[in-house]
């Protein structure tokens, strides 16, 4: 079996975050473990407080698993401040560790911050370098690029300045747009496009989280980083498509519904 290591933050209500990541690993069949960098007491509607874990703690997590089972590949989730992004690439660089997906989570579905203001230009000097995949939404890639985002050619943009800034491969999320759903792909030479059509549904949170891990999680199981993403975008399309109405907010995905109806084996659904 496949091993895959999410370091992130701790969603207590189960949408996002680890406990997100987790329920993906499982989905795809592989064995899943977490690096807990955060606490975030949170639900469907807001986010009451966060606390975040020692330093020394996190890296100490991150021995465990490195120095006992190791890992295909790693998502990489919310990291709230510069010393927790130091932490986790000092880490991943000591064990050298392959097939790194990195969302930059900045804000709570809610819109809440979930990484300090301040940290974007630890995040450009630190994450987006030992990266193999950087998948930013819009308002998450017009922080980093520094530019503003309102049309596809300004996705192709971002892009290339993300990637020059370190970042192996980079796909911009284009949910925020008011088009359909396309994501695009650049890996220093060309563009991919992922596309699929927008669902009308609040029941969003968590989104981010489970299309990163999707994505490592193909990584893990041999994908090329294409194929990889093209699997996670209709993993996390079905997962959008039939969202469970929880909670009074934005409700989560629905992780398991192909694993539910299809079993493990056969597994996934086809869109137009």
């Amino acid at each position: 079996m496949k091993k895959i290591l999410s370091i992130a933050g701790s969603d207590c209500s189960g949408g996002a975050g680890i406990q997100a990541d987790l329920k993906t690993f499982s989905a795809h069949g592989l064995f899943g473990m977490s690096v807990i960098v955060s606490v975030v007491a949170e639900n469907t509607s807001r986010v009451i407080d966060i606390q975040d874990i020692r330093t020394d703690m996190i890296q100490k997590q991150i021995d465990a698993v490195f120095e006992d089972i190791g890992a295909d590949a790693v998502k990489i989730g919310m990291l709230s401040g510069e010393e927790s992004m130091k932490a986790v690439a000092e880490k991943l660089s000591e064990y050298k560790a392959q097939n790194i997906v990195a969302d930059p989570v900045m804000y709570a579905k809610n819109g809440c911050p979930l990484m300090d203001p301040d940290s974007v230009g630890a995040l450009i000097e630190i994450i987006i370098p030992a990266a193999d995949l950087l998948t930013p939404n819009i308002p998450e890639a017009e922080r980093i690029a520094g530019i503003k985002i309102e049309t596809t050619d300004d996705m192709k943009k971002a892009a290339v300045k993300i990637h020059d800034m370190g970042s192996k491969n980079v796909l911009i999320k284009g949910g925020h747009l008011e088009s359909e759903a396309l994501d695009i792909l650049y890996d220093g030479k060309n563009y991919h496009y992922f596309n699929a059509k927008r669902i009308n549904t609040k029941n969003t949170h968590g989104t981010g989280c489970t299309y990163s891990s999707a994505i490592a999680s193909n990584l893990a199981l041999g994908m090329d980083l294409e194929n990889a993403v093209r699997k996670a975008k209709i993993y996390v399309t079905t997962a959008i498509k039939h969202s469970l109405d929880i909670g009074k907010g934005h409700g989560p995905t629905n992780h398991f519904y192909s694993l539910y109806k299809n079993g493990l084996e056969s597994g996934g659904e086809d869109h137009e």
